[in-house]
C-alpha cells in the first residue's frame, strides 16, 4: 500500500494547512478534469445514438450517413435535419421530402408508415465543438444568447466550446514544456554545481550563447519552415526553456558541495549520482520550486503570446491566444474580452497560489496555525 514517509507527511500537512492553495488546487484539478472529457461537453456529434435498436458512440466512431439510410459515404452532419429524421425513423425514405415535418410526427408520438424503429440522441451540454459554424442569423461575433452563453467569434464558432478545448490545450501544453524543461535544467545545473571547475565554466559560456539567441525569431522562421503545429511548438519552447533552473539549482549545489554531509557521503564510497540526486537535490528543492510559478506562467504568457501574434498553434486550434486577438480585432464585441482576460485571470492565479503553497510546504522553516 503506498504510504508517504514522515517527511512528505509534514509537507502534505504545511500544504493542508493553506487554504488558499489546498482550495485553489481543487478547484483547478475540477476544472481541468472536466477540460480532458471536452469531447462529452462541447460537440458536434452526439454522445450516444440510438438506431434500430443499436448503440452508437459517433464521438469515438466514424458512421457515413448511408448507415442511417442516407446518400453520402461522408461522415453523417448529426445536426442536419434529414439525419435527424433518418435516425428518430429509423431509416425512412420520406425524411428527404419533409424531414421537418417527420420529426414533429415523431415527437408528437404520430405513427408513420413504413419500416418504423424509433431511434434517439444524446448530445453534449454544449452541441458545438471548437471549429463548429453556428448556425445563426447575422454577422459574426455573435453576441450571447441561451444556445451559444458566451457568443461567437468572428467566424461564427461559440467561444464557450472554444474556451473549453483552449483551457485544456494551455495546460497541457504548459506540463509538458514545464516538465521536461526543468528535469533538463536540474540536471544540468546540478552537474555544473556539483562538478565545478571546467564543467562548470564550459557550461555556462554555452548557456549565455543559448541565452542570447533570440528565441522568438527562430520559432517564427522554423514555423514558417516546418509548418506550425504543436509538437513542434513543444519542443522548441523546451530547447529555450530548460535554462530557467539552471543558475538556482547550480548556486545550491555549489553551496552543499562542500558541506560536511557531502565529504562524509564521499568518503564512504557513495557514488556522485547518489550524492547528487539523493542528498543535495532534497535541500536545493525549496529554491527550484519557488521558481516554478515563474515557469508556468511565462510558459502559458509565451503560447498565448504567440498565437496573439499569429505565430503559434495553427488557427483552427482552440487557442486562447487567439481569442484575445479576436477580442483585440471586435472591439465591438466585448463578451471576447472579458471572456479571455477571465480565463487567464482564473487560471494564472489558481496556478501561482497553488505554487505558493507547495513553496512553503517544502521551506522547512514555514509553519501554518
Amino acid at each position: 500500500m503506498f504510504s508517504l514517509s514522515p517527511l512528505n507527511q509534514r509537507r502534505w500537512r504545511n500544504f493542508k494547512r493553506n487554504r488558499r492553495a489546498f482550495w485553489s488546487l481543487w478547484i483547478f484539478l475540477a476544472m481541468f478534469t472536466l477540460s480532458l472529457f471536452a469531447e462529452f461537453i462541447a460537440n458536434d456529434k452526439p454522445i450516444l445514438v440510438s438506431y434500430r435498436g443499436e448503440l452508437r458512440t459517433p464521438i469515438f466512431s466514424f458512421y457515413p450517413e448511408t448507415a442511417y439510410g442516407g446518400d453520402f459515404r461522408t461522415e453523417a452532419a448529426y445536426r442536419d435535419p434529414e439525419v435527424k429524421c433518418l435516425i428518430r425513423t429509423g431509416g425512412l425514405e420520406d425524411c428527404f421530402d419533409d424531414p421537418e415535418g417527420l420529426i414533429a410526427q415523431v415527437d408528437a408520438g404520430d405513427t408513420l408508415e413504413g419500416d418504423f424503429h424509433k431511434g434517439w440522441m444524446i448530445w453534449p451540454l454544449v452541441p458545438y465543438s471548437y471549429k463548429t459554424p453556428v448556425d445563426r442569423p447575422g454577422a459574426a461575433p455573435l453576441p450571447p444568447n441561451t444556445v451559444n452563453w458566451l457568443g461567437t467569434d468572428d467566424t461564427k464558432r461559440d467561444v464557450v466550446a472554444r474556451v473549453i478545448y483552449g483551457f485544456r490545450l494551455s495546460i497541457l501544453f504548459t506540463l509538458i514544456v514545464t516538465v521536461c524543461a526543468s528535469i533538463i535544467g536540474i540536471l544540468a545545473g546540478a552537474l555544473q554545481g556539483y562538478f565545478g571547475g571546467w564543467v562548470d565554466l564550459i557550461f555556462q559560456r554555452l548557456i549565455e550563447i543559448w541565452g542570447a539567441t533570440p528565441s522568438i525569431y527562430v520559432i517564427i522562421i522554423l514555423f514558417a519552415i516546418l509548418g506550425r503545429s504543436f509538437w513542434l511548438l513543444v519542443l522548441l519552447t523546451i530547447l529555450f526553456g530548460w535554462t530557467a533552473l539552471v543558475g538556482v539549482v547550480r548556486a545550491e549545489f555549489l553551496r552543499a558541495r562542500n558541506l560536511e554531509y557531502v565529504r562524509a557521503a564521499k568518503a564512504l564510497g557513495v557514488s556522485n549520482w547518489t550524492i547528487m540526486f539523493r542528498h543535495m537535490l532534497p535541500n536545493a528543492m525549496v529554491a527550484t520550486v519557488t521558481l516554478l510559478p515563474f515557469i508556468v506562467t511565462g510558459t502559458i504568457s509565451t503560447l498565448a503570446g504567440l498565437d496573439f501574434l499569429g505565430f503559434g498553434l495553427p488557427s483552427s486550434a482552440p487557442s486562447l491566444g487567439e481569442l484575445t486577438l479576436q477580442a483585440k480585432q471586435n472591439l465591438q464585441a466585448p463578451w471576447l474580452g472579458f471572456t479571455a482576460f477571465f480565463v487567464f485571470a482564473i487560471m494564472l492565479s489558481l496556478l501561482v497560489f497553488i505554487f505558493e503553497g507547495v513553496r512553503d510546504a517544502f521551506d522547512p522553516r514555514k509553519t501554518f496555525s
